[in-house]
């Protein structure tokens, strides 16, 4: 049955592409990771295919070895902020941890990126797993994944302060009367809790989308629930639509049960789509990536991701008999729990794993033509596994050009997705109301000189 609607479409850039091995091809640009250009470039592609946004990922950890892949990543809301001057209306999604920040400074660069941008930011929240973040932020050790998920909680909500702490109306511009703002209008946040202490009033006027898109992309129990509480839009990962149904069904349930509007939560599975001109075309490109792999590369971080020593896992054999169950994960626990089932359930070995995880780290990998990409969007947003979805090119701007020229027309032609933006701030292509101040006038304000 068709469901009634449009998609929601966000492009999830990433160097040169998603697959670890893209940037061997011989059309590929090594250096393009931390090339400005580059990334204008990929924006205006993605604008021309009217998405409804653009996300970049962050951890403040050098990734991977710098043998294995371009590792290289510029801090994404300052890349996002020339991104703004690229482009008109495409939203643009930041990751940055609330572990590893502070929520004053965090709320006023998305801030100024909203106005930068004209209504456009959205902050992917992240809690940030990895020791070796840890240890960059003078700590010797993760703190728990608990933990980190209360931490994020009251980040954001001392951020949902900040974000509130000017009223609309507080800037009033009187040359007559020699008045700028009024301070009745001010509303410092005066915050005591747990993890933070912040007093004053955010120095950036409320934003022209009134606080940033909230998105989130963990999949846990804690991050289930957290996203329930938040997020305006989750990214997650699912290797199959029963699967990908569960979490949609389960996050919705969670909303409401919060005294959210279900419809108020966009669900994105992530897709990594290799398209060719026929299925045989697909499936050779992706033959040729995984064959530019080295395995040995990924083996270390695999191990991490499973929480196993990295001499119990051999390449060719499947995953070890006995691992440890989630509940003893600190890590990413829904992102290896994915990987464990796909490995238990489809009976790979190591190898295979890590050809799987080449081109979308757990995200659900399609081979196909622009048609048959298409009809598999279609066919899990019909049956009520997503709302849209988060296009992981496999290789950059390659793959990204063949989406937005060959996918996204058909889409269209078949009135499933927008042929022309008719808003302009990321809410609006969401379908997002713009959220009331949260703040009342029952504080003492700032007086201003």
């Amino acid at each position: 049955m068709t469901r009634p609607g449009h998609l929601h479409l966000n492009a999830f850039l990433m160097g040169v592409g998603h697959h670890e091995a893209a940037w061997r091809l011989p059309e590929s640009d090594p250096y393009a990771a931390a090339d400005v250009e580059h990334y204008k470039n990929l924006a205006r592609i993605a604008e021309r295919g009217k998405l409804d946004s653009l996300f970049l990922a962050d951890g403040p950890v050098l990734w991977d070895q710098v043998e294995r892949r371009p590792s290289g990543v510029l801090e994404p809301t300052v890349l996002l902020t020339a991104l703004a001057g690229a482009t008109e209306r495409i939203g643009l999604i930041a990751t940055a941890s609330t572990t590893y920040n502070e929520p004053y400074n965090l709320a006023r660069r998305f801030a100024s990126l909203d106005v930068v941008s004209g209504g456009r930011a959205g902050w992917n929240i992240v809690t940030t797993a990895g020791l070796d973040a840890a240890r960059n932020f003078n700590l010797d050790h993760l703190p728990a994944h608990r933990e980190r998920y209360e931490r994020a909680a009251e980040f954001v909500d001392v951020s949902l302060k900040l974000w509130d702490s000017w009223d609309d109306e507080a800037v009033i511009a009187d040359k007559e009367r020699g008045i700028w703002g009024d301070g009745g209008k001010i509303y410092p946040p005066a915050y005591e809790g747990s993890y933070y202490r912040v007093a004053g009033a955010l120095n950036v006027p409320r934003t022209p989308q009134g606080h940033p898109l909230l998105v989130q992309a963990g999949s846990s129990e804690n991050g289930r629930n957290f996203a329930a509480r938040y997020a305006e839009a989750v990214f997650t990962a699912h290797q199959t639509l029963a699967d990908a149904q569960e979490f949609y069904d389960d996050l919705k349930r969670r909303a409401a049960e919060h005294g959210r509007d279900p419809d108020g939560v966009k669900i994105l599975p992530g897709i990594v789509p290799l398209i060719g001109a026929t299925e045989a075309e697909a499936r050779e490109l992706d033959a040729e990536l995984n064959r530019l792999i080295r395995p040995e590369f990924a083996l270390p971080g695999l191990a991490e991701l499973l929480g196993v020593d990295l001499a119990e896992l051999r390449l060719d054999e499947e995953l070890p008999a006995h691992l440890p169950e989630e509940d003893e994960i600190e890590g990413a626990k829904s992102r290896r729990t994915l990987v464990v089932n796909l490995g238990r359930r489809e009976r790979l070995t190591v190898r295979q794993i890590i050809a799987r995880l080449g081109g979308g780290r757990g995200h659900l990998t399609f081979a196909g033509t622009p048609a048959q990409v298409a009809d598999a969007l279609l066919h899990w947003y019909d049956a009520g596994a997503a709302d849209g979805f988060n296009i992981m090119p496999p290789v950059l701007p390659s793959s990204l050009e063949r989406f937005v020229d060959e996918v996204v027309p058909i889409l269209q032609e078949r009135d499933r997705f927008r042929t022309e933006y008719t808003g302009r701030t990321l809410r609006e292509h969401y379908g997002l109301p713009r959220p009331a101040n949260r703040n009342t006038a029952d504080r003492s304000p700032v007086v201003l000189p």
